[in-house]
């Protein structure tokens, strides 16, 4: 039996018991009602990890984004997952990888770019179920927004840690909320 990581797992729920509060009925910035059960979407979004300097091209993992993609695989042990997307990338595919063979997924190739954003955003915005998304610090951000949520700004060079989570109601609602995992990100110069 694998351990989880309490606390993240517990940061997570209470994230997610936040959102569907936050996409009720009365809501300032919510259309309608996210609900997980109701035919909801519920899409965890994250850069790859850690890159290793092995390829400027196509980089693996290093160490740290090793560690980082088995801490995502912790995070969402206990989230009811149906898909795992991530670009064909090797940092993006080892991201996932983990988390994949955990909830014995299959990995899903999407394109990022042009339309490729405009597919993947509608095919999750439509179909039920909880999502792993995994892209990269350009396009994460980027396709949070063509969900509905709130990217908080771009993702830094060297910022790995971010998680979002974003759930699209049945009525078309969405909520989201930026959450933070494994080794935390610090700007140059920050203890």
């Amino acid at each position: 039996m694998r351990r989880k990581s309490g606390g993240a797992v517990r940061t997570l729920v209470g994230a997610l018991a936040l959102l569907l509060f936050l996409a009720g009925p009365g809501s300032g910035q919510d259309q309608g009602r996210a609900d997980p059960e109701g035919g909801a979407s519920v899409v965890y979004l994250v850069r790859h990890a850690e890159r290793a300097t092995d390829d400027p091209q196509d980089p693996t993992l290093s160490a740290a984004g090793e560690a980082r993609a088995r801490e995502l695989a912790r995070l969402l042990a206990d989230a009811p997952l149906t898909r795992v997307f991530t670009t064909d990338y090797r940092r993006t595919v080892a991201t996932a990888t983990p988390t994949a063979e955990d909830h014995g997924l299959t990995l899903e190739i999407y394109d990022p770019r042009g339309e490729g954003m405009v597919r993947i955003a509608e095919l999750l915005r439509s179909t039920p179920g909880h999502h792993l998304v995994v892209g990269h610090s350009n396009t994460t951000p980027a396709l949070v927004e063509a969900l509905g949520g709130d990217p908080v700004g771009s993702i830094d060079e060297m910022e790995y840690d971010r998680v979002y989570l974003v759930t699209v109601g049945a009525d078309g609602g969405v909520a989201s909320t930026l959450l933070r995992f494994g080794e935390p990100y610090r700007r140059e110069g920050e203890r």
